[in-house]
């Protein structure tokens, strides 16, 4: 017998909070992703001159000074991956799966996990970037503090994830319960 498909939001119908954890996470994402991480003052002769930078506007700087490497590196694991991750975790939530192919992108997630702290890194090139340039000064922005709250909040969100799908896994492979036997005098009719 082949176990049917069925979505992890099935196995547990009233759980409310995975759902929740990856909305948070996505809209922690967005705001870490497009406010201000670093503000960077150059000293020139007499002037001061003060650009503040998101990951998006830093992205688009790196790329706009020829750093095209760096700006695809910081594009990719900074804005790319972690939306694949919650997208995955979206869908091991709601779409309907036969549990090796749960398995097989729980897996792939967990591969993904691995790299979740080169999204940190990333934003750090940005910022070492901007103190090896003479005379500036590098000061961090509200952005870097909720871009590190989306990573927290996606890994914990995957990890909780990956518990569910462990619980249901061993839930499915228990043994069915064996009902007891009717009394012989209740089958034949006596």
């Amino acid at each position: 017998m082949v176990a049917a498909k069925r979505s992890l939001s099935e196995f547990y119908p009233h759980q409310r909070i995975v759902p929740l954890l990856i909305g948070g996470s996505i809209t922690l994402l967005i705001g870490g992703l497009s406010l201000p991480i670093v503000t960077v003052q150059k000293q020139i002769l007499w002037r001061t001159i003060e650009n503040t930078y998101s990951v998006a506007a830093g992205v688009k700087d790196l790329a706009a000074q020829g750093d095209y490497l760096l700006a695809a590196i910081v594009f990719f694991f900074s804005m790319i991956f972690p939306f694949a991750k919650l997208g995955g975790l979206w869908w091991l939530w709601n779409v309907k799966l036969y549990e090796d192919e749960r398995r097989w992108l729980l897996q792939w997630l967990g591969g993904l996990g691995k790299w979740s702290m080169l999204d940190v890194f990333a934003v750090a090139i940005l910022v070492v970037l901007a103190k090896l340039r003479t005379l500036t000064q590098v000061e961090p922005r509200v952005g870097i503090y909720v871009f590190g709250a989306a990573i927290v909040a996606s890994m914990l969100t995957t990890s909780y994830v990956d518990r569910l799908v462990r619980q249901a896994r061993r839930a499915h492979r228990a043994p069915a319960r064996i009902q007891p036997l009717a009394p012989l005098s209740t089958m034949t009719g006596a």
